[in-house]
């Protein structure tokens, strides 16, 4: 499986809802697959991730009141991915683009006016992360741990919190804030009216 097929499960994905029919689909498709297939898709979700596990996209998600801790992160990483590729490069490469995701705003919106949420509203897509696990113990008959060195002999690393490399920053310094992700800065200074 290519990066470009990768990218067409996850996108096609999109196309079920609720969140649990999408990984319902998304596991059959996967199932139906070798296990060589089912670790290249592993292996595209943990190149994805590595690609927004960062400090500057943990700051700019926590600047936008879209995560809380470690594993919000690590949820909100798999949602990104799910938003389909075009979104999740845009996003990867420049962080601070967030403020202009509509599925930010709608959900930003929504908190920011106290309408009832369900469990697809909100930035986080946890189960995504199982989805290539639950395939794999269906077509190969064995658990995480035959993946996982499959994973490893790929070259591979685990980590179980956020693993991010770059710089440190605090979200909550209104002037660090200002200068690292500009574009978000005003956009959730403006969408609170603080100005």
């Amino acid at each position: 499986m290519d990066i470009d097929e990768f990218w067409h499960l996850i996108e096609h994905s999109a196309r079920h809802r609720p969140n649990e029919a999408r990984l319902r689909w998304l596991e059959q498709r996967l199932a139906s697959r070798s296990a060589e297939e089912i670790i290249d898709f592993e292996s595209w979700i943990l190149e994805a991730r590595r690609k927004v596990d960062t400090n500057l996209m943990w700051g700019t998600a926590t600047l936008l009141h879209l995560i809380g801790g470690n594993d919000s992160f690590r949820y909100f990483q798999m949602w990104l991915v799910g938003l389909g590729r075009e979104t999740f490069e845009k996003v990867a490469g420049d962080p601070d683009t967030l403020a202009d995701v509509p599925e930010v705003q709608r959900f930003l919106t929504m908190q920011r006016d106290r309408i009832p949420r369900t469990n697809d509203d909100w930035p986080e897509l946890e189960s995504l992360s199982y989805v290539a696990l639950t395939a794999w113990e269906k077509v190969t008959g064995t658990g995480s741990d035959a993946l996982f060195d499959a994973l490893e002999a790929r070259g591979h690393a685990f980590h179980e919190t956020p693993h991010s490399t770059d710089e440190r920053w605090d979200p909550e310094d209104d002037e660090e804030a200002a200068r690292r992700v500009p574009r978000s800065h005003r956009f959730i200074r403006a969408f609170y009216g603080r100005t």
